[in-house]
């Protein structure tokens, strides 16, 4: 299972990004290897508009099929739902503490999104 955890950083180390669209980058973590890449999401840091989807279809196009983000808005839950991904909203700390919290259980699925869109 493929994980993406939005991140400011490049490592399990550094700070969960509590936006979804406008993260700088995404910890993708393949839970039955305990391996981790890294992929950027520059381009979407100012984009007008559409940044959740395009970020949503960043995230699947790793092949993960769970996300671990602090927001998501509107367009991109929808975005990420029809791909089949999973989202877990955790609140802050680093990606290696989040993706302690999603083993052993402790983050919830949602099935909305928690933000309006472009907040």
């Amino acid at each position: 299972m493929k994980i993406a955890i939005s991140c400011q950083g490049r490592n399990l180390d550094d700070q969960l990004d509590p936006r979804f669209g406008r993260a700088q980058g995404f910890i993708i973590y393949d839970n039955e290897n305990s391996s981790h890449e890294y992929v950027d999401n520059y381009q979407n840091l100012s984009a007008a508009q559409g940044a959740g989807i395009q970020s949503a279809q960043n995230v699947a196009a790793t092949g993960a099929t769970a996300v671990i983000t602090g927001h998501v808005g509107p367009k991109a839950f929808t975005a990420l739902s029809r791909g089949n991904i999973d989202v877990y909203l955790c609140n802050g700390g680093t990606v290696s503490e989040a993706l302690e919290s999603f083993k052993e259980g402790k983050l919830q699925q949602t099935n909305e999104a928690d933000k309006p869109g472009h907040w």
